[in-house]
């Protein structure tokens, strides 16, 4: 198949597609932010923030999962 007037086998077309979507992901998040400002809520643990969750995980309040 051709892609922008590149040939790529279905696997290489799937992969690619796959690999775009994390990029429009990232765009959404940076939206997001800009958006929400001070209200945003980090979508990880928040930087400086690893001894309390940390300490959370440990006393069964958050998971890691």
């Amino acid at each position: 198949m051709t892609i922008r007037g590149e040939n790529h086998s279905v696997l290489q077309a799937i992969n690619r597609q796959l690999a775009h979507y994390p990029y429009h992901v990232g765009q959404i998040v940076m939206l997001a932010k800009h958006f929400r400002s001070e209200q945003w809520k980090s979508l990880t643990v928040p930087k400086n923030r690893s001894a309390e969750f940390n300490q959370k995980v440990a006393a069964g309040e958050k998971s890691q999962r």
